[in-house]
């Protein structure tokens, strides 16, 4: 449908569809970035240059810190790909048996702050951990291998999901014509399989450095000495109110991470642009030589990630960590640190943040489909920028540009919808493209049908899109309110001694010494997510429905 040829109320509903989410990307996404841009060429005295640069450069503790994060995100990265390939493989390839626990145990580090993971290795090899209790052996799990070991599990699901639909591309003829040939399967697997899934580990492995490098709650936890970006950039911000050395670490941190969503997107491409729709599945087999030690690293890994969880919830139950481990409900009498206050916070500002984030891109989407090509590609082009902007890096930026008296956007800083905000353009790419895949499945014969038979745009829109975008719009929805309510480094800027979120109540009370607490407060998390899971489930099958 033309544009020219639009009634005046159809041409509204374009125009509104297109400019709000933008001028909401405008105010929310790129200015706060010009902001910490700006901050981190302006010095103490006011003046503009790169004194801050020069400062951090010659500052050794950010050094190390760089160089610690590096390290840290290129050695969890080439665990996650080996772990995560070989899980990928196994549930793809074989008839695994214990599927289901596999899929949960995945599930698990999705359904709680990134802390969490790094609280559940304390409560085993911390100083007073299960394993010291039990074996009396000086394990610490503080530094980088604690670390690491939690980076991995948190970031491990994500490497699987890339990896398994990368392996779900290839063709099963490929394969059949290698074995006429003679080709064994060792063969087979360095030449057609590993291959064919190249990109798939590319696009795995930046994901992975890019939630590693990026991630503050786990070095939060257990980092102890060991300096990492993100910690450096709440050090310099929140610990000496050093906001220009802040913004230049944050600038710091903004790097890598977009040299590597950048070289993920081209991999991604790459991985499932060439792929064929006529291409035959490759069905999985049973070859024992190879699926017993497959079975065992999978369910080993599987377990070691419930095992981490399932500590986290049972010290919740624990009246004193690990001394007294008889069981009790006072660790849910939580009085300290705000109470449940921060959890019904985020659960405001989860549902605010789904609500407002669904509409919006709801309404990008459906104005994009009807722009001219290259209007539509410069719109595409700015929905998806904020998947290179780290967590931490978002949120002080909102610091420097709505911490201000004279600005007028000033009114939102300290208040929820701020905070909801930080969280809906953090994971904005994500909800867009999902919601753009949605809406390429509304057939254009529908809406062409609504136009000749005298509908205007709202008629398409109420009789052709809605029907058939409602099941997307319900998964954005839930995924949105899910990230928001575990989401740390994007807020850990935004809270007052007013306004607190439960991601931060649980680093809190753990920093306190109340880490049973702490555990109880992170299962009340855990238990949010898992109904909103299911919330989601009964959601999609009544839009399924609806839509039949």
């Amino acid at each position: 449908m033309s544009t020219a040829r639009l009634a005046p109320a159809d041409r509204l509903l374009l125009v509104v569809s297109i400019g709000v989410p933008l001028i909401g990307l405008a105010l929310f996404f790129l200015y706060p970035l010009g902001t910490i841009a700006v901050r981190s060429l302006t010095a103490t005295d006011g003046s503009i240059g790169l004194a801050n640069y020069a400062a951090v450069l010659s500052n050794p503790g950010i050094g190390a810190a760089t160089w610690n994060s590096l390290v840290l995100s290129a050695a969890t990265t080439a665990i996650c790909l080996v772990l995560g390939f070989a899980i990928a493989y196994t549930l793809q390839r074989t008839r695994l048996r214990g599927r289901g626990l596999v899929t949960v145990a995945l599930a698990l580090p999705m359904l709680a702050p990134s802390l969490v993971q790094g609280l559940g290795i304390l409560f085993i090899l911390g100083r007073n951990g299960l394993v010291h209790k039990w074996t009396g052996l000086p394990v610490d799990a503080y530094g980088f291998t604690g670390l690491l070991i939690s980076d991995v599990f948190y970031a491990l699901p994500q490497a699987v999901l890339i990896l398994q639909a990368a392996l779900r591309h290839s063709d099963a003829r490929y394969y059949d014509a290698a074995q006429v040939m003679g080709a064994g399967r060792w063969r087979q697997f360095f030449d057609i399989t590993l291959p064919n899934a190249r990109f798939g580990l590319l696009s795995a492995g930046f994901v992975v450095f890019t939630v590693t490098i990026t991630d503050f709650g786990n070095a939060a936890v257990i980092g102890g000495n060991f300096r990492v970006l993100a910690t450096e950039i709440y050090a310099q911000v929140s610990g000496q109110m050093n906001f220009g050395m802040g913004a230049v670490v944050g600038i710091l941190l903004l790097l890598p991470t977009l040299v590597a969503v950048a070289i993920e997107r081209v991999a991604t491409q790459r991985q499932f642009g060439g792929g064929s729709e006529s291409a035959i599945p490759v069905p999985p087999d049973s070859v024992r030589a190879r699926d017993l030690p497959l079975g065992i690293l999978v369910h080993g890994a599987a377990l070691s990630i419930i095992l981490v969880v399932a500590t986290v919830v049972f010290a919740s139950f624990v009246r004193l960590w690990p001394y007294n481990l008889s069981l009790t409900l006072k660790n849910y009498d939580i009085t300290i640190a705000g109470g449940y206050r921060p959890l019904w916070t985020t659960l405001e500002v989860s549902l605010v943040a789904a609500g407002l984030g669904v509409a919006l891109l709801f309404l990008l989407a459906f104005g994009m489909k009807r722009l001219p090509p290259a209007l539509a590609k410069l719109a595409y082009l700015a929905a998806v920028l904020p998947v290179g902007v780290p967590g931490m890096v978002l949120g002080l930026s909102y610091v420097f540009a709505f911490n201000l008296g004279d600005n007028l956007l000033g009114i939102l800083y300290g208040g929820s919808l701020l905070i909801a905000l930080c969280n809906f353009y953090h994971y904005h790419s994500q909800g867009f493209l999902t919601m753009m895949t949605g809406m390429r499945t509304v057939p254009p014969a529908l809406e062409e049908a609504i136009s000749c038979l005298g509908g205007g745009l709202g008629a398409v829109l109420r009789d052709a899109v809605l029907p058939f975008i409602a099941t997307t719009a319900v998964s954005v929805f839930f995924f949105l309110f899910m990230r928001s309510m575990v989401t740390l480094s994007a807020v850990i800027f935004l809270i007052t001694p007013r306004l607190s979120v439960a991601a931060v109540s649980v680093m809190r009370l753990d920093e306190a010494g109340f880490v049973s607490q702490a555990a109880a407060f992170s299962t009340c998390i855990i238990i949010t997510v898992l109904a909103a899971m299911m919330a989601m489930r009964v959601a999609l099958n009544w839009a399924s429905r609806r839509r039949a």
